[in-house]
């Protein structure tokens, strides 16, 4: 008061030791705590800060109202409708106050509107319903600190309270990032919890859970995902208040699941804003754009090539044309599988989820097929010997159709490939399409140059090398799906989820998707197993068996010269 220090000083004091006193231990319900925190923490920076006396003064007596259970609405008996036409006039002029860039006006304000006004209407919101009371409360304290925060810093912005320019996905701080990973996987631990105990009749506990998932960790990912997406974030809220509904009305098991399922997308979407892209992810993205259309084009170019190597070298110049016709069919009907596939996900609703974990785990068994096919042709004789055999069954039945038919099954069938292999990546590679875009560019391109390459090197093109390149791309590939696939029907309740959080990395959401890679016990030991497989059959064709054949042959010549010797 006036200026005075000692004053200042005993003021100070006083609420050091409120403030003892209060956090020593209190037992007031959840909402009361709250908003009792907020109050003592604004009291006492407004004292430190040498606020004016009116304002604090103010505060201090909700305090004491809160500390009391003191009922304001049935002690005054006021026409609530009153206050919320002043709440409005207030926040119009709070508008005005800031345009004008008077901040401290439109901090009390605001300060009026929450503590003069709204105060006593809370008591029947909470009545008719407590999470709106809980949201409101939270909304206009958090509103009025970042007044307090934008006067302070000297920060003009007339939006705080309106429609405010969102910022950038991925522009929270790195500290904000893992501290909404940290708290999603708190959360996703809490919603499990919260399914168990509700199957269990115990509704109570899965009530709790299930509040304490929005309460005590998603308020925290709302901070930076708020100035991001507020829309999406909103959205989130209300499916977390739908899941505490429908316990509270008893609402079946699957509605509740559904519910969570839901929940669960949300969370890997809101660490998808919050983190961003990156740089990792996206360059994973596109190398394994590009190794898709690569690997799958590979077979393609090199059988179409010797095709038409042979038709020129066999002076068969006419067939040609009918090669091309076949490719073009074969690349249409690609075309019409894709947006056929795209339409069947697009209206598959809610079993949409289901239809992707179906495509990734049918994209891991094609690519396990494949890759061992290719590995058992990774030596150029062998390959060199189906290619002859396939072109060799074109000639020989010499019409034209058989060309056309040959060169669209050879083309359609990597086609159909490629639509299952992409249809599943851009189910994960949210946000990173158009890095697969340019992968799928740079494949074709690079496939371009191996049918040209062909053409004119013919047996001089490292085959060998190329071939134990696809076989690598589709286990890496089918490794990353197979994670994936095991992560989506977890999320859908078809596979136990067991926690390996400590144990195995918690990577960032985005790198995740590209690697299969997950803390849980069930993707882990399917990625490892699937590894092992193929480091097995790898060993086994690329190392033992040359040397058996080896083996073989050389006592075969043994047993020739014996045998010429003994001619002789």
């Amino acid at each position: 008061s006036e200026g005075s220090e000692f004053s200042y000083q005993i003021a100070v004091g006083f609420m050091e030791r409120a403030n003892q006193i209060y956090y020593s231990g209190t037992d007031y319900n959840e909402r009361q705590t709250v908003e009792l925190n907020s109050f003592f923490n604004d009291m006492f920076q407004m004292i430190k800060d040498k606020d004016p006396y009116a304002s604090i003064a103010s505060t201090n007596i909700w305090v004491q109202r809160d500390l009391l259970g003191t009922d304001v609405v049935g002690t005054i008996g006021a026409d609530s409708s009153s206050y919320y036409v002043v709440i409005k006039e207030l926040y119009a002029e709070l508008m005005i106050a800031l345009d004008e860039g008077d901040y401290k006006k439109a901090e009390q304000l605001g300060i009026e509107a929450y503590l003069e006004n709204f105060e006593y209407l809370e008591p029947e919101i909470e009545v008719a319903d407590a999470e709106l009371l809980y949201q409101l409360e939270w909304d206009m304290r958090e509103e009025l600190r970042k007044v307090a925060d934008l006067r302070a810093s000297g920060v003009v912005i007339a939006e705080v309270f309106a429609n405010k320019e969102t910022k950038p996905m991925g522009s929270a701080s790195e500290g904000e990032k893992q501290n909404v990973r940290d708290e999603i996987d708190v959360i996703r631990e809490q919603l499990m919890a919260t399914e168990i105990f509700y199957e269990l009749g115990d509704t109570q506990a899965a009530y709790a859970s299930a509040r304490s998932a929005y309460l005590d960790s998603y308020e925290y990912v709302e901070i930076p995902l708020r100035a991001i997406a507020p829309d999406f974030t909103f959205e989130v809220e209300y499916q977390f208040a739908t899941l505490r509904n429908q316990i509270n009305d008893g609402a079946s098991i699957e509605d509740i699941s559904t519910t969570i399922i839901s929940l669960e997308r949300s969370l890997d979407e809101s660490e998808r804003l919050v983190s961003g892209t990156g740089t990792i992810a996206p360059m994973i993205a596109f190398i394994s754009s590009f190794s898709i259309i690569f690997r799958e084009g590979l077979e393609a170019v090199l059988i179409l090539g010797a095709i038409i190597t042979y038709l020129e070298a066999s002076r068969n110049h006419k067939f040609k044309k009918y090669v091309h016709y076949g490719i073009g069919l074969a690349i249409g009907a690609t075309a019409v599988t894709w947006v056929i596939a795209s339409y069947i996900i697009e209206i598959s609703g809610a079993n949409r989820e289901l239809i992707e974990a179906i495509a990734a785990l049918s994209a891991t068994a094609v690519l396990f097929y494949v890759s061992f096919w290719i590995l058992n042709k990774i030596e150029h004789k062998r390959w060199m010997e189906f290619v002859k055999a396939k072109v060799f069954q074109a000639s020989a039945a010499g019409g034209t159709s058989v060309f056309i038919m040959l060169s669209f099954f050879t083309v359609y069938r990597e086609g159909f490939e490629t639509v299952l292999f992409y249809q599943a990546m851009f189910s994960f590679a949210k946000y990173m399409e158009l890095y697969v875009g340019l992968g799928f560019i740079l494949g074709i391109a690079s496939l371009l140059g191996i049918y040209f390459g062909f053409r004119k090197l013919g047996k001089r093109l490292p085959l060998r090398a190329l071939f134990g390149l696809t076989m690598g791309i589709g286990a890496y590939l089918s490794i990353a799906f197979l994670g994936n696939a095991i992560r989506e029907f977890q999320v859908l309740d078809f596979i136990p989820y067991t926690s390996m959080l400590g144990t195995i990395p918690r990577l960032d959401i985005n790198v995740a998707t590209m690697t299969g890679i997950y803390p849980t016990l069930e993707t882990t030991v399917g990625q490892i197993v699937l590894l092992a497989v193929y480091l097995v059959a790898s060993l086994y064709v690329l190392v033992l068996r040359p040397k058996r054949q080896k083996a073989l042959a050389s006592m075969r010549k043994s047993r020739a010269q014996v045998d010429e010797q003994q001619t002789n």
